[in-house]
This record gives structure tokens, C-alpha cells and sequence, in this order.
């Protein structure tokens, strides 16, 4: 058993106000006042939630620790609201007092450029181009969905996902200038290397920990040293593991739920680009950085709602509180774009893109009625007939059964008669 800490977190947070109250003396400057009484007030609820929210499906390292990161998604999704319900212009100059360098116009890059991977014009380095590629990004390609491999648990949907998001980089490029890529950083930097050799890597992880024995001994009960340190190591591991049989194909239900989710994936993948534009936010900026490393941590609990909630939904009557939030979030950032953006979320679409969209959109209809109203009638008429048929078979049985039995007693009959006779 664990032992919250409730009293012990309280006696520190007061010691620490009747602190800040008593024996510090208040500066007079306004704003630097507001932004500490903001900070303290976060800590305080932080404070709280990590001592008294809910537990999550999740134990490892410590309960606590999700505890945490639940409050940070309340808190995340409050200051979206306050950024939704601001002016456009007064909503970028509060950036100003998160990083007094925000808050400016976004300068315009060229990122789409010389696509050549070999490029004869430069006689020193020829293979310039893909050097330029290689930079900090790569690397976080492949973290990212070595990650999200191990969040999703499953080859497939991290494919498609990864697949889709370059076809939405392709059909937006016009709205944003970063999506403008080079073929070959498309599919074979981005799919096949980062995100390709990411998915391998946590598609290995995750067989591995399926296949790892799950039995625990408490630290002090180890005799060596070399045996509290695995255990110390093996406490940031899941302390059960369950294996994701999303089965999409199964039922309507479970279909629609997985298209949900490869779609709210996807906006959110979205959202990180166009906040950086809407907001002005400079990609190298820490806030993207601990966006990610936000969903990061969010992200995991939530698939696990999800799929608890999708495969047993007599128990789990409800959307777990993660997921709820990150759902919520997710669409809080969207409708901030919309707001303060729109003229560069209804720039057209080219049309040879909105054909491939649309032809997309009808095969994925048709491909859903076909496998669960067409199939399903069909398959049902099949079975109707077939039970029909071997009832008529039966019927017809019977009756030739009964025949046979009917002569028999005839001749037997026929045989007394002539023995009386006789």
C-alpha cells in the first residue's frame, strides 16, 4: 500500500504561504505580482490534485505521477480557454508575459527549395540537400513515434497514421509554408526512416514487454545490490501489461472508434503547427517542446481509457477522465486556430487535391457499408436460406422415415392374416 502523503503535502504548503505571507515583503510591481500570484495559485491546485485527484490505469513509477500530469491537462486546458475568448491580437501579446520575445510577427522561410539529392551545381558538396535535412527534427521523428507506437499498440493504425499525416502535409502546403517538403523527405526521411524505423523499434519494445514475466518483490526483500538496481530500473515499466486488439473490422462500434481516433491523432498533430503559426511561436520555442513532451505523457493514459472503455464497456461505463481532457483539448487548440486564423484555414484546396480527398472519402464510405450493412444482410440471407433448406432436408426425412415405417406395418399385417387364413 501507498501512503498519499495528504497531511504531509499540506503542512509543507502552508509553512510555505504563511512563509511568502509573513515574512516576505511584497514588491510593488503589479504584473511581476500577478504572474506569481498565477504560478502559486497552479501550485496549489497541482498540490491538491497530485495528493486527492482519481487514480488513473497507470501505477508506474507512481500513481502520483499521472495524478500530476491530469492536473497539468486541467490546467493546460484552462489557459486555452482564456486564449479563446481573447481578441486575436490581444491573445498573442499575452504571450508576451509567458516570453517577452513572443508576441512578433513570424519571419517567412523557404522550406520546400532545391529538392535535388544530388545537386551537380554544387561542385564542393554535391549531396548538400540531404545534409540540410539532417538536423534536430530527425531525431525527433523518431522519438516521437517510437512513442506513440508504444501508446497505440499497433502496427497498422501507427502506419496509417503516418502515412495520412504526409498526404495532409501534401494537400496543405498551401496554407502553411513548413508542410512544403521535398518528395524524398516526405516518404523516405519522414515514413520509412524516422517514422518507419520508430514504429520497428516500439513494435520490438512492445513484444518484449509482453513476453517479460511480471512478478514484483519489494526492494528491501533483495538480497544483492545488483538486484535493487534492476528493480529500481524495472519500476519506470508497466506493472501488468494488457496487449491492444483493436479489431476494427469486428463491429460498427469498434470501426467508428478507431477512425475517431486516428482523426483526433491526426488534428492534433495538426494543431501543433498551426498554434505555432496562429500564436507566433517560433518552432524551436521551449512551449512547443513541452507541448510534446505533454501529450507525450498524456497521451498514454488516454489510449489505455480509450481502449478499456471500446473493449469492455459493461465495466468501464464511462470515457475515462484523460481521455476526456485530451479530447477536450485537442479541440480547444483547433477552435483557437479557427478564431484566429481563419482566412488561412479556407484557402481553397487545389483541385486535384479535393478529388483525391473525395475519392478517398466515397471508398472508405463505401467500404463501411459494404462490410457492415451489405455483407452483414447478405451473409444473414445466406444463413436464413441455408436453415430453410436443411429444415426442408429434415422435413423431407421425416416423412420418407415415416413411409417406410407405415409399409412395413402393412406387410406385417398382411402376413397374420394369411397365417389365420391358413
Amino acid at each position: 500500500m501507498r501512503r498519499a502523503h495528504t497531511l504531509t503535502v499540506l503542512f509543507i504548503l502552508t509553512c510555505a504561504l504563511g512563509y511568502v505571507t509573513l515574512l516576505e515583503e511584497t514588491p510593488q510591481d503589479t504584473a511581476y505580482n500577478t504572474k506569481r500570484g498565477i504560478v502559486a495559485s497552479i501550485l496549489v491546485f497541482l498540490c491538491f490534485g497530485v495528493t486527492q485527484a482519481k487514480d488513473g490505469p497507470f501505477s508506474r513509477p507512481h500513481p502520483a505521477y499521472w495524478r500530476f500530469w491530469l492536473c497539468v491537462s486541467v490546467v493546460y486546458e484552462l489557459f486555452l480557454i482564456f486564449i479563446l475568448f481573447q481578441t486575436v491580437q490581444d491573445g498573442r501579446q499575452f504571450m508576451k508575459y509567458i516570453d517577452p520575445h513572443l508576441g512578433v510577427p513570424l519571419p517567412e522561410r523557404d522550406y520546400g527549395g532545391n529538392c535535388l539529392l544530388y545537386d551537380p551545381g554544387n561542385e564542393s558538396d554535391p549531396f548538400h540537400n540531404i545534409w540540410d535535412k539532417l538536423d534536430g527534427f530527425v531525431p525527433a521523428h523518431f522519438f516521437g513515434w517510437y512513442l506513440k507506437t508504444l501508446m497505440i499498440r499497433d502496427w497498422w493504425m501507427c502506419m496509417i497514421i503516418s502515412v495520412m499525416f504526409e498526404f495532409l502535409e501534401y494537400s496543405l502546403e498551401h496554407q502553411l509554408p513548413n508542410f512544403s517538403e521535398c518528395w524524398w523527405d516526405h516518404w523516405i526521411m519522414d515514413v520509412i526512416l524516422c517514422n518507419g524505423l520508430g514504429i520497428y523499434c516500439g513494435m520490438k519494445t512492445l513484444s518484449w514487454l509482453s513476453l517479460k514475466t511480471y512478478k514484483w518483490q519489494g526492494l528491501w526483500n533483495i538480497p544483492t545490490y545488483k538486484g535493487k538496481m534492476k528493480r529500481i530500473v524495472f519500476q519506470f515499466t508497466p506493472y501488468s501489461w494488457v496487449k491492444f486488439e483493436w479489431k476494427p473490422a469486428s463491429s460498427l462500434r469498434r470501426w467508428l472508434a478507431v477512425c475517431g481516433i486516428i482523426f483526433v491523432f491526426l488534428l492534433a498533430e495538426l494543431n501543433t503547427f498551426y498554434l505555432k503559426f496562429v500564436l507566433w511561436m517560433p518552432p524551436e520555442h521551449y512551449l512547443v517542446l513541452l507541448r510534446l513532451v505533454f501529450f507525450v505523457n498524456v497521451g498514454g493514459v488516454a489510449m489505455r481509457e480509450i481502449y478499456d472503455f471500446m473493449d469492455d464497456p459493461k465495466f468501464h461505463k464511462k470515457l475515462g477522465q484523460q481521455a476526456w481532457l485530451v479530447a477536450a483539448i485537442t479541440a480547444t487548440e483547433f477552435l483557437i486556430v479557427v478564431k484566429y486564423d481563419p482566412h488561412t484555414l479556407t484557402l481553397s484546396l487545389p483541385f486535384y487535391i479535393t478529388q483525391c480527398w473525395i475519392l478517398g472519402i466515397i471508398l472508405v464510405l463505401t467500404w463501411t457499408a459494404w462490410r457492415f450493412f451489405i455483407r452483414d444482410i447478405t451473409l444473414r440471407y445466406k444463413e436464413i436460406r441455408r436453415q430453410k433448406q436443411e429444415h426442408k432436408y429434415e422435413k423431407d426425412k421425416c416423412l420418407s422415415n415415416g413411409d417406410g415405417h407405415s409399409s412395413i406395418l402393412d406387410e406385417q399385417n398382411g402376413s397374420k392374416l394369411r397365417e389365420r387364413k391358413f
